[in-house]
């Protein structure tokens, strides 16, 4: 490994949280990533309660040190499960994670990626409680970005890094627009 490179990576091992209710948060994700990756790092990049259809997905698979982890079996939304669909989410987005720590113990990552945690800990998809003592444990190098709505008190005192994106406006509540292909997925 080339000098620049090892000052690279001996300077990581920040936790950055992108919340709030506006539009966002997985882009700035996306950009760290593909950031990274530009600069030789390893990520690992894994969607709570996404079904890995959208545009982000399709071009970071296509980057060679991106490893992407989708963890929604079920292409629906938790409050449209019925409850077999929710414990099969529950018990995959388990199976995904044990999976991901592996690959992080492997010292296989310099940046692990979990976009929309919150909301898969706010749905009761993964305890809260696993994602704080992962943070308190993970290994110093590893850079770790997560986003979603709502995050915990003790989430935020985790983070080193805390981003609100907050709406001011939003084509839906104006013009009732949806998601557009390209553009929100």
């Amino acid at each position: 490994m080339e000098k620049n490179q090892t000052d690279r990576k001996n300077n990581l091992g920040k936790v950055h949280l992108y919340a709030g209710d506006g539009k966002g948060k997985t882009t700035a994700a996306v950009g760290l990533a593909v950031r990274a990756a530009g600069n030789g790092l390893n990520i690992l990049f894994m969607q709570f309660l996404k079904a890995g259809k959208s545009g982000e997905i399709n071009i970071l698979k296509q980057i060679p040190n991106i490893k992407i982890l989708d963890t929604n079996p079920i292409n629906k939304f938790v409050f449209a499960m019925n409850e077999q669909e929710k414990k099969e989410t529950q018990i995959s987005t388990k199976r995904y994670f044990t999976e991901a720590m592996q690959i992080i113990e492997k010292n296989q990552v310099d940046l692990l990626v979990m976009d929309e945690i919150l909301g898969a800990i706010s749905t009761e998809i993964i305890s809260e409680t696993v994602i704080t003592q992962f943070l308190q444990a993970k290994p110093a190098h590893l850079e770790v970005v997560m986003t979603g709505r709502g995050p915990s008190q003790d989430l935020i005192e985790l983070a080193d890094y805390y981003s609100e994106i907050k709406s001011k406006k939003h084509p839906y509540e104006t013009e009732k627009l949806l998601a557009r292909q390209g553009i929100e997925y």
